[in-house]
């Protein structure tokens, strides 16, 4: 695969973002609701200690609505415009047209992630936060909104209506979510031995994502975020694939 021409894709596709006041309107709304839920729900200085966790703790569930609304115009856009016929003539392969726009798309997200750093010189003005459990917390949220990215832009390649896009991929990350989500484990220990939930647990952002933004970063967490990707991007590929052959 030519790093090349996913980097000249990835490129063109970043600037896209930028062309447009809505990217802008995502940051300022992406921050405001950052601050919002870190603050009024979080529970940032009732804690009584300095860390991020009231941040972090709210990421799975802000990107849950936030990633979806980037990734659904990724491949639908492409469909419903009739210029997904157009890339795939040009001397790119499908794979370097997927992983260029979705490195775009990471990229605009880690943007997002990154101009919340005025919460990391709130906490360290009022106390003496651990600073590599921040930034564990922040590969953490990076890994989290890649692998929401990636099922996002597998669900656009299915459909050329970005709403159903948006519902699809939000359903997708929703039952990661779930799955490891401590009422619904408490519920489905009620029938199920304890080996059956933990493996279902295994399979949440929850379980893996916890365990990274309190700075533990364990092998397992990153093999997994990063074969969720690699799966997502993997079948994306084969549905356009399939529609480059209808």
């Amino acid at each position: 695969m030519s790093a090349s021409m996913v980097s000249v894709i990835a490129r063109r596709e970043l600037a896209s973002y930028f062309e447009s006041p809505l990217a802008y309107v995502f940051l300022v709304i992406f921050l405001l609701l950052a601050g919002f839920f870190t603050f009024t729900f979080g529970g940032f200085f009732e804690r009584g200690e300095a860390s991020l966790a009231s941040f972090f703790g709210w990421m799975p569930w802000l990107f849950l609505f936030v990633v979806p609304a980037v990734g659904m115009r990724l491949w639908s856009e492409e469909r419903r415009l009739g210029t997904i016929e157009l890339l795939l003539t040009m001397p790119v392969t499908t794979a370097q047209a997927i992983l260029g726009k979705f490195l775009a798309s990471w990229v605009f997200l880690a943007i997002a992630l990154g101009l919340t750093f005025p919460v990391v010189i709130t906490v360290n003005i009022l106390g003496d936060p651990d600073n590599g459990v921040i930034v564990a917390g922040y590969a953490a949220s990076l890994l989290l909104a890649g692998t929401y990215l990636a099922l996002s832009c597998m669900t656009s390649a299915l459909t050329r209506n970005q709403v159903i896009s948006f519902i699809l991929s939000l359903m997708l990350c929703l039952a990661l979510i779930l799955v490891g989500f401590g009422p619904a484990t408490d519920l489905l220990a009620r029938w199920a031995s304890p080996e059956l939930v933990e493996a279902v647990a295994g399979f949440s952002v929850l379980t893996h994502f916890d365990g990274m933004q309190k700075g533990v970063i364990d092998s397992r967490d990153l093999l997994y975020f990063l074969s969720v990707i690699g799966f997502a991007l993997f079948a994306t590929g084969v549905v356009i694939r399939a529609h480059r052959a209808g």
